[in-house]
This record gives C-alpha cells, structure tokens and sequence, in this order.
C-alpha cells in the first residue's frame, strides 16, 4: 500500500511528512532523553522511579518547543522494572500532548510473530507504549523486520533502521563486504522502501530513517553511501559529548544534511536541571545546526 493510501487509511498524516515539517518549522535537532544514574546523581536526583520521572518530565518540559524530535532511551527506563516502563508511557503521551515527535530508542529486531509482538508494542494505534517512530536492528536480515515497517505506514509512524554506528565494534559488522557492504544493503533497502511508498527526490521524506552515527567520519565515502537517495531522515546521534560537531555533521553527510537530524543527549542534558539552563543548552545546539 503505497504511503500516502496507508496514512490515509489511518486517518493521519505519515510520519516523515510530519517530522519534514517539524525540521523546517523548529529545526533539525533532536534531544536525547537519557536518565543516566550518573546525569541523575549531577541532578541531585535519586536513581529511583521518581528520580526518573521527575528527570523525564523536565527535559520534555524544556525543550518541548524547541527540538523536532525527543528520543528517550528506553534501556535505561527498562533498568527500573515495569515501574520504570510506567513512567516512559507517562513521557510519550506527555510528548503527545505538548506536539513534539518521539523516536523510542528501542533498537529492536527479531524475526516472525516475535518482531510482530515488537513493532505492536511500539507502533500499535491504542499501545500505551506507542510512539511516533522506533529505531531498529535490521542485522537478522533487513526483511526480518517487514512487521514493523508494515504496521508504520498503516498507522501513519515511522521507523529508523541501524546502518552505520560510530562505536568500534560495528565496522566488524556494517563494513563487511566492501563495495556492497552491510551499511550499504540497509542503506539501498531503507531508499526501496521509500520508494515503495511513492517518496520521490523532492518530495516529503520518507518514513523509513536510517541512524548513522554523527561521529563516523569517512565512512560514508570509504563505502559509497547514498544517503540523500534513500529519501528518509538521517538520524545521527553523537552530537555534542560524544564530539561531533554540527560542522562535522556538515561536512560528513554532505549533499544529504537536509535530511539529517542531529542528536544530542548528554551535552544538553548535563546544563540541568534548571529548566531555562537546558532550554538555553537546546538553543544554542539548534543554532549550531541552523548554521553550519
């Protein structure tokens, strides 16, 4: 079912048509919400659900109307038992309510009726675990994940796929096979399944991202990525404490930035917990994006 037919179905408008918009309107940053025990503790914070409640609800509370996007990390809400995943259903329908995306930092990827059970939790109209997008791991076979890519365009969501991770260990994996490396299959799939929804160049993006580290380098050029061809939101997490620069983010994905969403958690989220010193934290990030 092409895009536009399955928001249509839905009821809604697709999720990069959305996203598109909100980086146009506010810009390209997205703010990690990452309730570290370590960021906790610099809050004065205990390491307990009210701390991370308290914590969530604060950074939403700053930078609500600044960031296109929130990402909350959903490991470090998992640490606390289903209390703890109580409290990160409070923070995406708090997210709804203020109108700023969520991308939940879920990394999940399985095969069958088990990535059919994922893609529910988080891309099912009505689950209190539903979010606006999801991040995915495609390495059981980028195919391995068609339930989540299905149920997002039938509910008007969207999904970022794993391509090309700054960490050490991922070149073992996504630069194995040089000319037609991993990264480079995901990347080639992520831009057919834009396709196959009618996202064209010129158009809206599409609402298959794909997350590629801000910190990766030369990479993109040593394995011959397209990434403005895949016509989604490039979703580089790295900005900031992980020592990407919106400079580099510039100069490393090139003629594809417009579609970047550059991401930052620690550098925004260390400035708290005084609301207006993270919204300042936010500002200053989102101008260093506008401008480079």
């Amino acid at each position: 079912m092409p895009e536009a037919a399955a928001a249509e179905t839905a009821g809604r408008e697709s999720f990069g048509s959305r996203l598109g918009r909100a980086m146009a309107d506010r810009g390209p940053l997205c703010v990690g919400i990452d309730p570290h025990p370590a960021l906790l503790q610099h809050w004065g914070l205990n390491d307990d659900v009210a701390g991370l409640e308290r914590f969530s609800l604060t950074v939403l509370d700053a930078v609500a109307s600044l960031a296109a996007a929130v990402k909350p990390q959903v490991a470090l809400y998992e640490r606390h038992g289903s209390a703890g995943m109580a409290v990160l259903e409070r923070v995406l329908a708090a997210a709804a309510d203020a109108s700023v995306l969520t991308i939940a930092d879920a990394k999940r990827g399985d095969i069958g009726s088990t990535m059919a059970a994922y893609a529910d939790a988080w891309l099912r109209d009505g689950s209190a675990l539903a979010a606006d997008s999801v991040t995915l791991s495609p390495y059981l076979g980028f195919e391995s994940l068609r339930p989540a890519l299905d149920l997002a365009a039938q509910t008007g969501r969207g999904v970022f796929v794993l391509a090309l991770t700054s960490n050490p260990e991922g070149a073992s994996v996504q630069h194995v096979g040089g000319a037609d490396s991993v990264a480079r299959r995901i990347v080639r799939a992520a831009a057919a399944e834009n396709r196959r929804y009618g996202v064209d160049e010129g158009a809206a993006l599409g609402s298959t991202g794909l997350v590629v580290g801000a910190t990766v380098g030369s990479a993109l050029t040593d394995l011959d990525l397209d990434l403005a061809a895949v016509r989604g939101p490039i979703l580089a997490p790295g900005l900031g404490a992980q020592g990407a620069t919106a400079a580099d983010l510039r100069r490393t994905f090139g003629s594809a930035y417009g579609q970047v969403l550059g991401t930052s958690s620690r550098d925004i989220l260390g400035a708290g917990p005084r609301i207006q010193d993270l919204s300042d934290a936010a500002l200053r990030t989102l101008e260093e994006l506008r401008t480079a």
